[in-house]
């Protein structure tokens, strides 16, 4: 009987001894678990904050900027807020004003030839014909001269796009090169436009940078469709 009770008592302190053993060793594994659940928690927040979407590229033109940037002017009306939908509508915008600008182009590289076939005639007309002449190219000047700044408009004032632009070679590097080219040739044929009356003598010049402006604007349209 005493063999009995002694067995029992043992049994039931070795029970007892695997017990508290269990409780001590689960006790730091639930704090681990509760640790690493922090730190997961805490990189999801940190990975959602760097991963946050930008809205617009890291450069853009100083036109777009006083318009389209985030405290440009069209910021202030709720239509063209800073945010993800409104800045897909604002894409929209800026796709409709740049194949608006590729067309007033056509039209602007049309007038300029034009007027290059008018202005070769008036170098060589006489009397009452030249008269003429010169009335139909200060016309067709008038109508390049809109179109083209126009033209330019569409382009500078668009807004910006998502992406930042890629490193090395672009078409569209080259044609921005060019359009400063013959932005730069248009200024100067109207200046020296402006003078001829008064000094006949800068018509070569005249013609050169009329020449130059138009072979960069055609070259220009000409890299961004091919």
């Amino acid at each position: 009987m005493k063999a009995f009770v002694m067995i029992t008592l043992l049994a039931g302190l070795i029970s007892f001894e695997s017990m508290a053993q269990n409780a001590t060793t689960t006790k730091p594994q639930q704090a681990k678990k509760d640790t690493t659940a922090t730190v997961d928690l805490l990189g999801e927040m940190n990975q959602t904050v760097t991963q946050k979407e930008k809205l617009l590229p890291d450069k853009i033109l100083f036109t777009q900027r006083i318009f389209w940037g985030e405290k440009g002017l069209m910021r202030t009306f709720n239509a063209f807020e800073l945010t993800p939908e409104k800045r897909m509508k604002e894409l929209k915008v800026r796709r409709t004003m740049l194949v608006t600008h590729q067309i007033m182009g056509m039209l602007t590289l049309g007038g300029m030839i034009a007027q290059g076939f008018v202005g070769a005639k008036l170098y060589h007309a006489t009397g009452s014909d030249y008269q003429n002449i010169k009335d139909t190219h200060e016309a067709l000047a008038t109508a390049v001269e809109i179109g083209y700044f126009s033209t330019a408009a569409l382009s500078l004032f668009a807004p910006p796009k998502m992406l930042n632009e890629r490193k090395g070679y672009s078409s569209i590097k080259l044609h921005k090169v060019l359009a400063m080219v013959h932005f730069t040739g248009m200024i100067t044929t109207m200046v020296l436009a402006g003078q001829l009356e008064s000094n006949p003598d800068l018509k070569p010049w005249h013609r050169a940078a009329a020449f130059t402006t138009f072979g960069a604007f055609t070259a220009s349209m000409i890299v961004i469709k091919f």
